[in-house]
C-alpha cells in the first residue's frame, strides 16, 4: 500500500501530508487514521509509547472519547528527505465541559511508501473558556478558508 505524497519531500508535497493528516484526525475516525501509519509504526505521545496499529486504534479511540468535539489545525514547521516536523493546537472539552486548548509540536520519518513508520508528539494543555475558543467549524476537515496556526497568532 502506498499513501502518496511520498519522500522525499518538497514544500508543496510536505505541506500536502501535513494536510492530509490534519484532516485524517478531525475524522475521529481511529481506523482510518491508523492506515497512515506502517504496520510496526512507532510513536510516543506525551508519557505514551505505542507500537502498531492496533495500539493506535485503541488509543485514538479512548482519546477521542476523553477529548469531545476536538478541533485540530496542524501547520508545517521544517521537512527533510523522509521527515516532517510539524506544529499544532486543537481544542476539545471534557466530559464536565471544561474547554482545553493543547498545544504541540510532532517530528515525524516515513517509510519509501509514505506511511508514517515513527511519530514523536510533545503536547501541553491549556484550559481555556468557552468563549475564548478559536475553532468553530462543524466537525470534519477544517474548511479552506479558516485561519490558521500562524494568521491567529498561535
Amino acid at each position: 500500500m502506498s499513501r502518496p505524497p511520498l519522500p522525499p519531500f518538497d514544500a508543496e508535497t510536505a505541506i500536502q501530508k501535513v494536510r492530509i493528516a490534519e484532516d485524517a484526525w478531525n475524522s475521529r475516525a481511529p481506523e482510518k487514521v491508523a492506515l497512515a501509519y506502517t504496520p510496526d509504526t512507532r510513536w510516543r505521545n506525551r508519557s505514551d509509547f505505542l507500537t502498531g496499529r492496533d495500539a493506535i486504534v485503541a488509543f485514538l479511540t479512548a482519546k477521542w472519547a476523553r477529548e469531545q468535539d476536538y478541533r485540530l489545525i496542524k501547520e508545517l514547521w521544517a521537512f527533510r528527505g523522509n521527515r516532517i516536523a510539524v506544529r499544532f493546537a486543537y481544542e476539545w472539552h471534557d466530559s464536565a465541559g471544561a474547554w482545553i486548548r493543547s498545544y504541540g509540536n510532532e517530528n515525524w520519518e516515513f517509510s519509501e511508501d509514505g506511511l508514517m513508520r515513527l511519530r514523536i508528539a510533545s503536547i501541553n494543555d491549556l484550559p481555556i473558556r468557552e468563549e475564548d475558543r478559536l475553532f468553530h467549524w462543524a466537525s470534519g476537515p477544517r474548511p479552506l478558508d479558516h485561519a490558521g496556526l500562524s494568521e491567529l497568532g498561535l
